[in-house]
């Protein structure tokens, strides 16, 4: 699990500010040190001393301690040989994780079940543009060359599929059954920095407000998250635009930097939490050297991420822009299918149904993911709201670059480019935003258009 940092300066309720303080203090372990200095400094300013709180939180006192021991631990970065990977995901799995990892399957590299260092993509890269995907075989024994597949960490974390609860019919009454959310422990091996934020918008979603999705609790709070810094980009990876890549720089308990070089093959490994660094502390491994810093450096440096989209005023721009004639010439591409959102890491739209047995003494409600692309998603009483394909893919793009700022204080894109490679007819989301501004443009100076601040 990544540091669940929970801000309780605007909580409702001093009930609820305690609560989200000791969440918190509860998972200071798996925080960076500049999370912990974080919780110190609020917790005491809300004179929480934390002297009435349940055994199983440590005391501020501790975090002071940790914290100092933290820092010093996580300024040592130290080297794994492709052996002491190995001696890694077996640990994880002696810890009682089950490893889900990238792997080559039906000729795409996906995220499912592995156990060793040869189940990973060794030897594969990708290629992508927009509509198309397609592995190529390297040359080298490389582990984590690729860019993301269609696949994301989503799945796990939010399934496509869950039952919420069960009910009876009895004779006299009806009984209930709730779900028990005791979900699998997940170490998650090769996550990219942008899927690390997407994670973190998705928290926003199931965790941070006032009521949080226990399903999604029960696998985020075990989940151990071992990163792989990007030493390959994809035609369509735009993370650098959303300053969410290409390196990792939080949210992880341990990132590999993949080398090779020279002969050699070694992964640099950054600490990025408590539980990361006694992990480490079992597995065969050194300090590394200047000369190893310095490939490991020279490595990442060399990822090029070529894509842009221009956020600047991004959700200004799409409010503004509700009635530009460029969503009629998407929308005359657009198949609605929903293959962008059932890719995208952060696509949280979901619908609930019941089924019952024929003799109608057993229900069962369950959740399922939905896509605002499908007409029946926005239906109310009297028809669908957004019954065109023009306003559906409105919808998600304005809601993705925009309004999803409103709701969550942060953009819902993380630049990964899935929703253009997956998309079967190459629709590109920053093609279709710089389109949107450089008419924008084109109108104010033809007088064609009256744009607010412009």
């Amino acid at each position: 699990m990544t540091c669940p940092f929970l801000d309780w300066r605007n909580s409702s309720s001093s009930r609820h500010a305690q609560n989200r303080i000791s969440t918190n203090l509860a998972n200071w372990h798996t925080c960076t040190e500049s999370k912990i200095t974080t919780i110190i400094q609020l917790a005491l300013s809300r004179g929480f001393t934390g002297g009435n709180q349940p055994k199983r939180l440590p005391s501020l006192q501790s975090l002071l301690s940790t914290r100092a021991g933290f820092s010093q631990m996580s300024a040592e970065r130290i080297v794994l040989d492709v052996k002491g990977l190995q001696q890694l995901f077996d640990l994880l799995v002696k810890q009682g994780y089950d490893l889900i990892g990238p792997t080559v399957r039906e000729e795409a590299i996906v995220y499912d079940h592995v156990r060793t260092v040869a189940d990973l993509p060794v030897g594969w890269t990708d290629e992508q543009e927009g509509g198309s995907y397609r592995l190529k075989k390297l040359e080298d024994e490389s582990v984590f060359n690729y860019a993301v597949g269609p696949q994301s960490w989503k799945r796990f974390l939010f399934p496509p599929l869950t039952r919420l609860w069960r009910a009876n019919r009895r004779t006299k009454s009806i009984q209930t059954v709730e779900e028990e959310h005791q979900a699998k422990k997940y170490a998650f091996i090769g996550v990219r920095s942008c899927e690390i934020h997407a994670i973190a918008i998705q928290d926003k979603v199931f965790l941070n407000g006032d009521y949080s999705d226990p399903e999604y609790r029960a696998r985020r709070e075990s989940a151990f998250i071992l990163a792989a810094n990007c030493s390959h980009a994809s035609n369509n990876c735009f993370c650098a635009s959303m300053q969410t890549g290409p390196r990792a720089t939080f949210g992880y308990d341990l990132a590999l930097t993949e080398v090779l070089a020279n002969g050699s093959h070694y992964f640099l490994v950054d600490v990025g939490s408590e539980r990361g660094a006694s992990t480490v502390d079992f597995i065969s491994h050194r300090t590394a050297t200047e000369a190893e810093l310095k490939a490991a450096n020279e490595a990442f440096e060399a990822t090029q991420v070529s894509k842009v989209l221009d956020t600047t005023d991004i959700k200004g721009l799409l409010y503004r822009n509700y009635e530009n004639p460029r969503w009629i010439e998407v929308a005359n591409r657009c198949l609605t299918c929903g293959n962008c959102t059932l890719v995208c890491p952060t696509c949280f739209c979901n619908t609930v149904y019941e089924v019952t047995d024929l003799a109608g003494k057993h229900v069962e409600r369950w959740r399922k993911w939905d896509s605002c692309f499908n007409v029946d998603f926005s239906y109310i009483h009297g028809g669908s709201i957004r019954s065109s394909p023009m306003s559906r893919y409105r919808q998600w793009m304005a809601h993705k670059l925009a309004t999803w700022i409103d709701q969550f204080g942060v953009s819902g894109c993380v630049g990964c480019g899935r929703c253009i490679t997956w998309c079967p007819v190459g629709i590109d989301i920053t093609e279709e935003s710089l389109a949107i501004r450089e008419s924008e443009k084109s109108m104010i100076q033809t007088g064609g258009i009256e744009v607010a601040n412009a």
